[in-house]
C-alpha cells in the first residue's frame, strides 16, 4: 500500500485488511488535520488488490464522502470489483460514491470537475 500526498489530490494504493482500516484512517485523520481556510485535497482510492471490504471500511468510505463533499471536493474509487463492488451495490454505495476504470481516468476527472 502506499499513498502519496500532493497539495491538491491524494492517489492511495489501498491493500486488504488490516491495512485498508489503517490507510483509511490515516486519510481520514489527517484531512481533520487540516486548517480552513486551506480545503482538503480531493482523494483517489485505487481498490484493485482489495478483496473485501468489511462495515467499518464502509463507515470509514462515507464519513471520508461526506467529509471532502462538504469542502467541495471530490472522492473517487479505482479498481472495484469482484466481491468489494457486490458489497458496495448491495449496501448502496454505487449509487453515492464515484467509480473510474483507472487512475489516470479519475485524475482527469477530478481536475475537469474541478474547473466546474
Amino acid at each position: 500500500m502506499s499513498t502519496d500526498w500532493a497539495d491538491d489530490i491524494v492517489l492511495a494504493n489501498l491493500a486488504d485488511e488490516p491495512a485498508l482500516s489503517d490507510e483509511l484512517g490515516t486519510i481520514l485523520d489527517r484531512l481533520e488535520t487540516i486548517e480552513a481556510p486551506t480545503p482538503p485535497p480531493h482523494v483517489v482510492l485505487d481498490f484493485s488488490t482489495v478483496t473485501y471490504i468489511n462495515s467499518s471500511n464502509i463507515a470509514q468510505l462515507l464519513r471520508l464522502r461526506q467529509m471532502l463533499e462538504s469542502a467541495g471536493r471530490h472522492l473517487r474509487l479505482v479498481g472495484v470489483e469482484g466481491d468489494v463492488l457486490a458489497v458496495m451495490r448491495t449496501t448502496g454505495l454505487d449509487r453515492v460514491l464515484t467509480f473510474s476504470p483507472d487512475t489516470l481516468t479519475a485524475l482527469a476527472s477530478v481536475q475537469i470537475d474541478n474547473e466546474d
